[in-house]
């Protein structure tokens, strides 16, 4: 089940229905409120030791980071949506029902993705932004990244948010 997990996560965020296809490099993601949806995360490195608690909170850490980051300034106003049920994230539901959640709660951006360890150095961040009223895809880019330490996960999102805020607006 677990090995599923991330054809089904990337199926959902390539294959979404409401979200149309990706937009070119200059597509509008800056301004406005942006709305940052949980992450998912699976680790299919094979390594002996359970990490779940340890990949949990990098895990956190990271969203709050990305969240943080993107607050700071002018340039967003992050809003937080309410997923019913819960959890907000690709695994807890669709991508239609957390762009409704995320319009209910003001944003015109959305923030979508996972993370997946896929050996004991390499992992993967799948990160698309959609425009939450009408599902058109503005960003969609794979990030890899080295270490599965604190600081490695800081700087995986140091350069995931400059990704994100580098796009020029529309």
């Amino acid at each position: 089940m677990r090995h599923l997990l991330l054809p089904i996560l990337a199926a959902g965020l390539w294959l979404a229905p409401s979200c149309g296809k990706a937009e070119d490099a200059g597509a509008k993601v800056q301004g406005g409120a942006i709305a940052v949806i949980d992450f998912d995360y699976l680790d299919t490195s094979g390594e002996v030791r359970d990490q779940r608690k340890e990949h949990e909170a990098r895990l956190t850490a990271f969203a709050g980071a990305l969240r943080s980051d993107l607050a700071k300034g002018s340039q967003f106003q992050v809003v937080t949506p309410v997923c019913r049920p819960e959890p907000c994230s690709l695994t807890g539901t669709t991508v239609p029902n957390l762009l409704a959640a995320a319009r209910e709660a003001g944003a015109d951006v959305v923030i979508i993705g996972g993370i997946h360890k896929m050996s004991t150095l390499v992992q993967w961040a799948k990160i698309e932004a959609i425009d939450a009223k009408t599902g058109r895809v503005l960003f969609d880019k794979l990030f890899t990244f080295r270490g599965d330490t604190d600081d490695a996960w800081r700087r995986a999102e140091a350069f995931i948010f400059e990704g994100i805020t580098a796009l020029p607006p529309s």
